[in-house]
């Protein structure tokens, strides 16, 4: 018979364990969600990144026996009527577009070669293409009779060789200059919105409870605006014939107007106006715990206000400061829409060019890329962060 004592501590383990379990099954869909919403679109992303079967799923016997070709002259007739068989298959399953879009990016032009090669095949009896493959294929288009269009297809699944063998570097200087650019940007934003957030953030500290929520309500106004319109607010306030060029022409200040609009100024004045309300949120919620009382006793003990500011006040409401320039440079870096409608060409970040090869260009490999270098970013620069000043003081409200 068990004593009292051991029923209760059965009792209260099976108790422990119904908790965890109901505690487990409340957290559930939330796991669900991060699931498919982001580990596994990341996971995607990052795979795409560094393996593209597309080309080898749609040809694997044309690519199987090119192989051995040395790549100098026109493959074997064989091969030749393989991909002329492989066209056709292409044809009838509707899956030329995508081999069209590989090559393409391989091969400039060849996305209409390929798509009215498969069209003018797609009738050809098997056996007569099988007897008559190569003559049918050469006569669609002279640009199959070329050695390129044959070393397109093969490198599209491989990495691309020179003559002597060598590993063909892509020219990649403009992807380096776009990060340096987007880091730079970010950082910018990140500054200004600190040297407009902390004060407007201590004055609200400070003031009246009926001051601090009014101020408050400016605060949150951008969030009830649409995105859009106050992008396209900027675009009517710099534009040539906007609010700011004409001011200043009719006080006499400029005699023609100035280039506010379509490069980094006007990306960096939007987007720090956009992302202010983060950095004033986090700062506003922990100056508002920190004791006023702590400066006037600073200052009572001889101290200057700015040293009482340095040496209290300034340390106790970095935790609030770090958690704002952490939300506002990592949004920035990210950020899309602001930098492709007021950037132009010149305010344009790494962002706006993976959205440019996902939609325009359908290089989604090259995005997946260019994407998974800016996740590993951020990560390094989070670790950094966290390394040398630390997560675990950061307070967002």
């Amino acid at each position: 018979m068990p004593s009292l004592n051991t029923q209760d501590a059965a009792n209260a383990r099976r108790q422990l364990r119904r908790r965890r379990t109901q505690a487990f099954l409340f957290v559930v869909p939330l796991l669900v969600f991060i699931l498919f919403a982001f580990v596994a679109p990341i996971t995607t992303m990052l795979f795409r990144s560094v393996y593209n079967p597309t080309v080898a799923e749609l040809v694997p016997e044309t690519l199987a026996m090119l192989e051995d070709w040395e790549g100098e002259t026109l493959p074997e007739p064989a091969v030749v009527t393989q991909m002329a068989i492989d066209m056709k298959r292409m044809a009838g399953n509707r899956t030329s577009g995508k081999f069209a879009d590989e090559i393409n990016r391989a091969l400039p032009g060849m996305s209409s070669v390929i798509k009215s090669t498969a069209r003018g095949l797609r009738r050809v009896d098997d056996s007569e293409l099988a007897a008559n493959g190569a003559e049918m294929l050469l006569a669609e288009n002279e640009r199959w009779a070329k050695p390129a269009t044959w070393r397109a297809i093969r490198s599209a699944v491989d990495l691309e060789y020179d003559a002597e063998g060598e590993i063909i570097m892509r020219d990649t200087q403009i992807y380096k200059q776009l990060y340096g650019k987007t880091l730079k940007m970010a950082l910018i934003i990140t500054g200004l919105t600190m040297l407009l957030g902390y004060p407007l953030a201590f004055y609200m500290s400070q003031a009246s409870p009926a001051t601090a929520n009014f101020l408050m309500v400016f605060v949150l106004l951008p969030f009830w605006t649409s995105l859009l319109v106050r992008t396209t607010a900027w675009i009517a306030l710099l534009q040539a014939g906007g609010v700011v060029n004409s001011t200043l022409i009719w006080a006499g200040l400029i005699n023609e107007p100035i280039e506010l609009l379509y490069n980094e100024f006007s990306t960096i004045l939007a987007m720090t106006h956009i992302l202010l309300p983060f950095m004033v949120l986090p700062l506003y919620a922990v100056m508002r715990g920190i004791d006023s009382s702590f400066m006037r006793a600073a200052i009572s003990m001889g101290s200057n206000p700015i040293g009482a500011w340095y040496k209290i006040y300034l340390p106790m409401s970095l935790p609030g400061l770090s958690a704002g320039a952490l939300l506002v440079f990592i949004i920035s870096v990210g950020y899309y829409i602001t930098p492709a409608l007021v950037g132009g060409t010149d305010g344009q970040m790494i962002s706006n060019i993976i959205a440019f090869h996902m939609q325009v260009s359908n290089n989604w490999e090259l995005a997946a890329a260019l994407g998974s270098l800016l996740l590993i970013l951020i990560l390094v620069l989070y670790w950094l962060f966290d390394r040398f000043v630390g997560t675990d003081n950061l307070k967002l409200g």
